[in-house]
């Protein structure tokens, strides 16, 4: 581990404030893209979520998102309402919860298609350069998990 560096105390030399105002605008440049399909943003990330692998629990879909199951079941029963989604209770456990994607929420896969490229698109900058950053992200959200777990 290394030693903490002096960081001053204003709004914009914060990594926290950085990474929070960016999920801010990346969720607002989904927004208009999203409401074409009639998804919202948290609505988009479960179904990308389920089109990686069907018939899910709602433990394994929470933890897939970072999410609490008590946060999923509003989520899931609006993307049921819509028709994407159905879910079943296990026989074997009645605790356990399996959402399965319907005809229509696959279909929706194919409709949504372009929508990454076009977030790329705005970000205004190379894909190598963005593809980067993603991986760069992933290793701080992992690092940022490895150590808040001990």
């Amino acid at each position: 581990m290394t030693s903490a560096p002096h960081i001053p105390l204003e709004l914009d030399a914060q990594l926290c404030f950085a990474l929070y105002s960016t999920s801010l605008a990346m969720t607002k440049t989904y927004k208009p893209l999203l409401e074409k399909v009639g998804l919202t943003y948290p609505q988009y990330l479960t179904m990308l979520v389920l089109w990686e692998g069907d018939a899910l629990t709602v433990k394994q879909m929470a933890e897939r998102l970072s999410l609490d199951s008590a946060t999923m079941t509003p989520l899931l029963k609006r993307l049921e309402a819509q028709g994407f989604v159905k879910r079943v209770r296990s026989t074997e456990d009645e605790r356990q919860v399996h959402i399965h994607l319907t005809d229509e929420g696959r279909a929706l896969n194919k409709s949504i298609r372009g929508i990454p490229g076009e977030i790329y698109c705005a970000a205004g900058s190379d894909a190598d350069r963005l593809l980067k950053l993603r991986d760069e992200l992933m290793q701080l959200r992992s690092s940022l998990m490895e150590h808040n777990e001990t």
